[in-house]
């Protein structure tokens, strides 16, 4: 059996370094065997790599690139304060899509999260979720992602 960081090593992915708060929080915390992770936003090398609203400068397939984005980050957040990643379940993850209002596609984007996550932790990736529609997130982010995982052995 292979390792999330072996299947990330795979997949031609690091794990980077933990997304500085862009505001007063911190990127995850551990409550016992829960973590949660504050909202990901799709930032790479210190910066988002796109804004605006999908459905207008946005297509969907940059914004699926942007969700996969914000699932490495919120998988960086969940190492930092976890250790490692061979325990770690992915149980929740929601998604947040800037959207226009005749767009209807926000589960597709927010699958870019949800694949990477089942690529990464393979039946421990497999998770709840919700898709939603907003007007506008942070930095004019098109896409945030929040997970909570379970450290398990």
């Amino acid at each position: 059996m292979t390792s999330p960081e072996e299947r990330l090593a795979a997949l031609g992915l690091t794990v980077p370094d933990v997304v500085p708060p862009v505001a007063s929080y911190v990127p995850a915390v551990r409550s016992g065997a829960m973590v949660y992770t504050a909202g990901q936003l799709p930032m790479r090398d210190g910066a988002l790599i796109t804004t605006g609203k999908v459905g207008a400068s946005v297509t969907p397939e940059q914004a699926y690139e942007c969700a996969r984005q914000c699932a490495l980050n919120a998988i960086a957040a969940i190492r930092s304060v976890a250790g490692d990643l061979a325990g770690v379940r992915i149980v929740k993850v929601v998604g947040f899509v800037s959207s226009t209002p005749d767009f209807t596609g926000q589960p597709g984007v927010v699958n870019g999260a949800s694949e990477l996550l089942g690529e990464v932790f393979g039946d421990a990736g497999v998770h709840a979720r919700s898709a939603v529609g907003v007007p506008v997130l942070p930095l004019d982010a098109p896409v945030e992602v929040e997970v909570v995982a379970e450290v398990i052995g």
